[in-house]
């Protein structure tokens, strides 16, 4: 689901809890993720957000191939090694 994260350590995940969509305020402290509060509109999370902070987190796909044509490149003895 989608995973936006703010400053001081807040982070913002859309969730199902129930068959419901709920949002899960949580925070990050010393490593561990404390939750602050379930909300059930963006309204509830202003209460505890500044929304404008909050920016998505968006996974890349991985490309495929990039390990090798870096590893043929590395190994071409006319190119110099310090582009690496």
């Amino acid at each position: 689901m989608a995973l936006w994260r703010g400053i001081n350590g807040y982070e913002v995940e859309h969730i199902m809890l129930g068959n419901r969509p709920t949002l899960r305020v949580s925070k990050r402290v010393r490593g561990a993720r404390v939750l602050v509060a379930y909300c059930r509109s963006v309204r509830e999370v202003a209460e505890h957000v500044d929304l404008a902070d909050l920016v998505e987190v968006v996974e890349l796909p991985r490309a495929q191939g990039l390990y090798e044509t870096r590893r043929n490149v590395s190994t071409d003895p006319f190119r110099s090694r310090s582009c690496w």
